[in-house]
């Protein structure tokens, strides 16, 4: 029923939802391009319509009374940024823990250009053996969902070619503010 409301909820306003319920009990999905504040409901719909219980990270500080209770109810994982255990290690730590676990990642780490995106999508996936499902916000189609799921090799060159040619072509709800699909690890 969760699923059917949440795909009725995106049509209402014009959305549509494309992909399937990956079979993996544990993954990183990416999202991008991320453009916009407005892709957080639209990315958080989608995956229930998918049938997924989606997490996301945030600073710890967004989890304060009073609505740190909803953060977690929605998929929050907070996280501590002046820990001496990176954010990488903080999360492998989490899928470890865990028997399921679908953790969304906005690569690009912001809503404006920058001529990178941040690697620890791709470092948490390695350390904690999980795929990556590459999920997208097509802004200009109205069109959201989760395409292929990628089993990162440990060659991050090639992955990321796969990861560029699937990303290809898609625009956010906000193009002008998509970031180059590639990552400093790369140089």
């Amino acid at each position: 029923m969760g699923r059917r409301l949440a795909a009725w909820a995106l049509c209402l306003v014009g959305w549509r939802v494309e992909g399937e319920t990956p079979v993996q009990p544990k993954l990183v999905v990416i999202v991008a391009p991320h453009t916009s504040n407005r892709d957080f409901v639209p990315g958080l719909l989608a995956g229930w319509a998918l049938g997924l219980k989606l997490s996301w990270i945030g600073k710890h500080t967004l989890f304060r009374w009073p609505y740190g209770w909803f953060m977690r109810w929605i998929g929050g994982i907070p996280v501590r940024r002046d820990m001496s255990q990176g954010v990488v290690e903080q999360m492998v730590s989490v899928f470890d823990a865990s028997e399921k676990l679908a953790l969304v990642l906005a690569p690009e780490g912001t809503r404006r250009p920058l001529p990178y995106w941040r690697s620890g999508f791709y470092h948490i996936a390695v350390e904690a053996g999980v795929p990556i499902g590459l999920g997208f916000i097509n802004g200009a189609e109205k069109l959201i969902g989760l395409g292929p799921i990628l089993t990162p090799s440990g060659n991050i060159r090639s992955d990321m070619d796969k990861i560029r040619a699937f990303y290809s072509g898609i625009l956010g709800i906000r193009p002008e503010n998509a970031s180059e699909v590639r990552l400093r690890d790369e140089d």
